[in-house]
């Protein structure tokens, strides 16, 4: 019997261990996760009954194989849910599938709406032409986007860096506006020092001319048409929030009589003098222990992989060693109500706005980014008609003063941060706070990362080592694509293919921006 020993419990970990499992009857599966919980940053915390979703998590793809697989796991609901009941609100629904009330195991369908708030006023995300979006501006910021705009489509910049790929499909107007201040808020990084390979993950072919396109084709009700995957209006979710779906899934690969070790950080990967991996180690209960195996899945970030390996050649270690990452903090803050009023067409419990994220443009505060758990799920809050439970979301990095901040001092710059947003009056109307950190969230693009070719054909040369997922692949990837470079993973460990160009090839813009929409998918 061959071992397969998969590191990290997150999407792209378990996905590889259950493929395995369900695919194979001759590889035993063990998975080591760091933590006591599963699903890396897609987990969801249960706070006093209150959850909280690490990031926001929208449930989205284009690709069949994913889709089916949610489907097995949490089954489209097929009744409707709490606040749609309320609301009298219609929904898609599946026959025969559960029902949300009564059963818990059940993916939900829930209206997409992320907005963008900037000078106390809300736009669209991505910025729609829409009359309110030029009310907003007034004339002369109206004249000063178009005119930006022209002047790009003339003067093409190269797209080697992250200002000039937003400049080159937004005008610099609109740049300054709405990514400049953001994206240097999210990385610690100016976008002219970030490689323009992230945005064109993100954005997924977005630009002024794909909105003023779906204007059009939604106005003239065009069918079949191919919508951008950032302006997807509705999305899946599960009841519970994401990290629902990793404990299901975690539970599914135990029943299987796959083994998962929590609490068990893996620390060191040893190879022998053919470049092979016979084993690895990894500390759990203050002990470590170490076990063999035949094949080698890591979701583990390629940093910590390639310094706990043996005989690394001084070339990847150097660029493994200088990848860097973004750290996230959230703060859950409940509270009776917020200030911000729906001025919207669609119905909530409390006519609260329908948001589920908010992006913050306001230069005067460090707050990134709001969830309003209310809206991801109505079972995500324990007292959906009397509270808002909000995650005030934070993008740092380890170690730095906002990391370093004990609970209470957190708790006192997210509230301060609201009163100057205006989304509450006063300190005394929190009820409660709840603050989370998780290490390396985003694996960035500066640094040695434009010479990561380099580190991927070293990792590539060991033949039973497979890299997937976000922080496996140091790749912004979103949930399915993490998925997907399981799937490739397992093919090939059960076809006996050595290449591993299919993994790497996941979410790039070869493979998944120029074949067409089947292969296209998105994920927050």
């Amino acid at each position: 019997m061959k071992k397969a020993l998969v590191i990290g419990a997150g999407p792209a970990g378990l996905t590889a261990a259950y493929e395995l499992l369900t695919k194979s009857k001759d590889i035993e599966v063990t998975v080591f996760e760091e933590s006591d919980c599963f699903g890396g940053i897609s987990k969801t915390v249960n706070y006093k009954g209150n959850r909280m979703d690490m990031g926001g998590h929208r449930f989205f793809s284009k690709i069949p194989e994913v889709n089916e697989w949610w489907d097995k796991m949490l089954p489209m609901q097929g009744a409707p849910t709490y606040d749609d009941i309320l609301l009298d609100r219609p929904m898609p629904l599946t026959k025969g599938g559960p029902d949300p009330e009564k059963e818990d195991r059940v993916m939900l369908t829930r209206h997409r709406v992320s907005r963008i708030y900037f000078d106390s006023k809300f736009y669209d995300y991505p910025i729609s032409l829409k009359l309110e979006t030029f009310k907003n501006f007034g004339f002369l910021t109206t004249m000063k986007v178009g005119f930006s705009y022209l002047a790009s489509l003339i003067h093409k910049r190269p797209d080697d860096n992250l200002e000039n790929f937003y400049i080159n499909r937004y005008g610099r107007k609109l740049y300054s506006m709405f990514f400049e201040y953001y994206t240097e808020n999210l990385w610690g990084r100016h976008p002219s020092e970030i490689d323009a390979s992230w945005g064109a993950q993100r954005t997924k072919g977005l630009s002024i001319m794909a909105i003023i396109k779906d204007v059009f084709e939604k106005k003239f009700k065009k069918k079949n048409r191919k919508v951008e995957t950032s302006l997807i209006e509705e999305f899946k979710y599960p009841k519970l929030g994401p990290g629902q779906l990793w404990d299901v899934t975690a539970s599914e690969i135990e029943k299987l009589g796959g083994t998962i070790i929590k609490n068990a950080k893996v620390t060191k990967v040893h190879k022998n003098e053919s470049n092979v991996i016979t084993s690895l180690t990894y500390e759990k209960d203050g002990q470590e222990h170490t076990m063999e195996g035949d094949y080698f899945i890591s979701s583990m970030p390629v940093k910590d992989l390639v310094n706990g390996m043996n005989d690394v050649p001084a070339d990847p270690a150097r660029i493994a060693a200088g990848l860097p990452y973004r750290d996230y903090m959230t703060l859950g803050v409940l509270v009776p109500k917020i200030n911000l009023k729906n001025k919207t067409k669609l119905k909530t419990v409390s006519n609260i706005v329908p948001d589920c994220w908010v992006y913050v443009q306001d230069r005067h505060v460090k707050l990134g980014r709001f969830q309003i758990y209310n809206n991801w799920s109505p079972y995500m809050i324990k007292d959906l008609e009397h509270t808002v439970w909000i995650g005030l979301e934070y993008f740092v990095n380890e170690g730095d003063n906002f990391w370093n901040m004990t609970e209470e001092e957190f708790s006192k710059i997210g509230i301060d941060e609201m009163i100057k947003l205006g989304l509450i009056d006063s300190p005394d109307v929190v009820l409660d706070t709840h603050m989370e950190k998780v290490k390396k969230a985003y694996p960035a693009y500066f640094d040695t990362y434009d010479e990561i070719d380099t580190l991927v054909a070293y990792l590539s040369s060991i033949d039973n080592l497979y890299c997937v997922g976000r922080n496996g692949q140091h790749r912004y990837n979103n949930i399915d694509h993490s998925m997907v470079t399981s799937f490739e993973s397992v093919k090939n460990i059960l076809s006996g293919i050595k290449d591993k160009t299919n993994i790497w090839n996941v979410n790039t813009e070869k493979e998944y921006h120029e074949e067409g929409a089947k292969n296209e998918a998105e994920v927050d």
